[in-house]
């Protein structure tokens, strides 16, 4: 493909051919990590600069990749960009954590992010004369709901916040945006709808709920790691 000459990248050791056409994104290397080891067969590791995992392997016979995106939009904007334009990725599902804003959606359930609104002004660089509305490609979306109800997994669809802060000083912001109809609160999936859209290319965002903001209940670092294997099969049977 046209891009082959910039790989790898400064933050990609992966060939051309590495990555399949469709790569999990989960934040955390380590749950990249676990992901290869419990759910892929024949996992090779095909990137590891800055301990950002990624692996290729099989599930159910067809080829697959998951690989850590970092946290925040700018560190999934670059993975994402570059899986998409220089690694010959087609879908990329973003598989992380996220913090409910609506008190009717709790730890640990399941959320399909159909939008992304959005605090960052990662769309400048598009030079757009208003505002643009990220959302998730609607086959992968599609195709997760029947993939939810076929396995009997519960899932709640809904817009999500993508936010540059997570220690935000505005105390108000679950409270104003909980009233748009906003469900939770996360950093990375505007950016990955955004690119998804600008490289025609296919994106969706799954999050497990971590936390409650409303009522200050949260999972630990490790439980955040290691025990969302719901939303792990979910992305992992979409994917094929």
């Amino acid at each position: 493909m046209a891009h082959c000459a910039h790989t790898p990248t400064p933050h990609n050791s992966a060939m051309p051919g590495d990555f399949a056409k469709t790569c999990l994104l989960p934040g955390d290397p380590l749950r990249a990590k676990f992901i290869a080891e419990n759910f892929l067969e024949n996992a090779r590791l095909v990137n590891g600069v800055r301990n950002i995992l990624g692996y290729t392997g099989t599930y159910k016979g067809k080829e697959v990749s998951v690989m850590g995106s970092g946290m925040g939009m700018p560190s999934i904007g670059i993975y994402s960009f570059e899986l998409f334009n220089y690694y010959g990725c087609e879908n990329l599902i973003r598989i992380g954590s996220a913090g409910s804003i609506n008190e009717n959606v709790h730890i640990n359930d399941i959320v399909v992010a159909e939008g992304a609104s959005t605090t960052s002004s990662w769309q400048d660089q598009y030079c757009l004369n208003g505002h643009f509305s990220a959302i998730a490609s609607w086959d992968l979306l599609y195709k997760c709901a029947k993939t939810a109800e076929r396995l009997g997994t519960d899932i709640v669809v809904g817009n999500c916040l993508s936010e540059d802060v997570f220690y935000n000083m505005d105390r108000d912001v679950p409270e104003i945006w909980s009233k748009m109809g906003i469900i939770c609160l996360e950093m990375e999936a505007a950016a990955l709808y955004m690119n998804a859209a600008r490289w025609n290319k296919k994106a969706l965002a799954i999050f497990t709920i971590s936390d409650e903001i409303y009522s200050g209940k949260e999972l630990s670092a490790e439980d955040r790691q290691k025990t969302f294997t719901k939303m792990m099969e979910l992305a992992l049977e979409t994917a094929i």
